[in-house]
């Protein structure tokens, strides 16, 4: 049959004007009931899996930032003489991580755990197989690509710059007497198998997670994990020399820069907002808007809460007004809330904040009781308020103290054990620690060679020299 043309379909219809005019109205209908919808189904989904993915990698980046805030804090923490070290741990300790977790890490803490303890390896995890097919052209993929929410790459990402925290925790409390080589290894060993095993007993779906433990972005998982095997390196390592001193007294070694300590904290406070509003882990609705915005208001309010809170007992509890205690109040109050951000009543933040602040003063006499040397104070900020903010979720958030406190314990025991044999190990191999020598002369110049302050000129401490270990 010859086709009709366009002015045949149109001319030789019959009573075609009315047919117009019937047609116009159904196929606007048909238009509103069946392509619009399927076609605003498909948009909903791929807005969806776009947000979600950008949320990832936009949080993850802020994430990522808090490199940058732990290397002020900790640069600006210690004597000048040191800080160059500090810069070459920090951005060297960032890439051993993400090297370290793409790997091994990322494959025992997510693959088939199946409520066990470990996942499997999965070495040189990228993109699936339909997300391939779609960058390929395939265009039929793109429905297996949306079902999965978001792009596989990007929560590797995400997850990746968590690890790396949980490292520079370390970094800063063993500053200035720390072998570098030692420190690398440990964190290669932390950050490929440590906290990839912790990361499967409860994110990744295993035995903790089973049980109904709770931890919104990782006061346990994440920062007392670091808490832990600080603790343990600085058993190990020891303090530095004349910190301690024969006669009972500790010698004070305040920042050697005070204005980059501070704006260190100001940004680890920034990338706290990645940190716990990425947790939500999606971005595609309403519901989740709301809930990153509670969760940013409450990380925001806890942390203020710790800074008021810690300067307002400094006093009485260490004997001054302190700056330094002021600024831990901040971070400590962080990691506090950092197990719960997602609770509805934000004056509980606020009662979480500060008495992560107060744990983390009180914990800093502590520390000294011990003749145990924290130069940044990690350890109360990271490891006591994380047990804390952990404890503080069976109460504001619905936990279950039994499910808790199972979980701290377990996590400590494992973590602190294995970092204890780590570092024993290293000591006894190639050395945990740097001579007394290039201790007192700084690891700047006698490691690397070079000052980060060359313009100053470092003169001797007449205190160096008096330590408790001396005979």
């Amino acid at each position: 049959m010859k086709p009709q043309s366009r002015r045949d379909r149109v001319n030789h219809s019959p009573n075609r004007f009315g047919r117009v005019a019937w047609s116009i109205p159904l196929a606007l209908a048909a238009l509103a009931l069946w392509p619009a919808g399927v076609a605003a189904q498909d948009v909903a989904a791929e807005t969806g899996f776009v947000l979600n993915t950008y949320s990832f990698l936009v949080w993850g980046a802020l994430v990522m930032w808090m490199c940058a805030g732990f290397t002020m804090l900790e640069s600006g923490s210690v004597r000048s003489k040191n800080a160059s070290m500090i810069c070459l741990k920090n951005i060297g300790l960032y890439s051993i991580a993400g090297l370290a977790f793409y790997f091994i890490g990322y494959g025992l803490m997510y693959t088939d755990v199946g409520g066990g303890v470990i996942g499997k390896l999965n070495l040189f995890y990228g993109p699936s197989a339909d997300e391939i097919a779609l960058l390929d052209g395939n265009e039929g993929a793109l429905g297996a690509v949306l079902e999965n929410g978001y792009s596989v790459t990007s929560d590797w990402f995400f997850q990746m710059v968590f690890v790396a925290t949980t490292a520079s925790i370390i970094s800063g409390a063993l500053a200035e007497r720390v072998n570098l080589w030692a420190f690398f290894a440990f964190t290669a060993v932390l950050t490929g198998v440590i906290y990839p095993v912790v990361g499967a007993w409860t994110w990744g779906e295993g035995w903790l997670n089973v049980m109904g433990f709770q931890d919104f972005a990782g006061s346990t998982i994440v920062h007392s994990t670091g808490g832990w095997a600080a603790l343990a390196g600085l058993i190990v390592v020891g303090p530095r020399w004349g910190k301690f001193r024969k006669d009972g007294t500790v010698k004070s070694t305040p920042p050697s820069n005070i204005p980059g300590v501070t704006l260190g904290v100001f940004i680890l406070w920034l990338g706290w907002f990645g940190f716990n509003g990425g947790s939500v882990l999606a971005l595609d609705g309403a519901a989740n808007a709301v809930l990153m915005s509670n969760v940013l208001v409450n990380t925001n309010l806890a942390a203020a809460a710790g800074v008021v809170t810690a300067i307002l007992v400094s006093k009485p509890i260490l004997g001054r007004i302190d700056l330094f205690a002021g600024l831990n109040g901040a971070i400590s109050g962080l990691v506090a809330i950092t197990a719960g951000p997602d609770i509805v009543d934000a004056r509980m933040a606020i009662f979480i904040g500060a008495i992560g602040a107060l744990i983390c003063t009180a914990g800093l006499k502590l520390l000294e009781w011990f003749r145990v040397d924290d130069v940044v104070g990690a350890v109360p900020a990271h490891l006591f308020a994380g047990i804390w903010g952990t404890v503080a979720v069976s109460i504001a958030a619905g936990g279950n103290l039994g499910v808790q406190a199972l979980g701290i314990v377990s996590i400590g025991a494992f973590v602190f054990t294995v970092s204890w044999v780590l570092w024993t190990v290293l000591d006894k191999t190639i050395g945990a620690r740097v001579s007394r020598e290039v201790e007192e002369l700084g690891q700047d110049a006698a490691e690397l060679g070079i000052d980060a302050y060359p313009e100053f000129v470092l003169m001797v401490d007449p205190d160096d020299g008096s330590d408790f270990r001396d005979l």
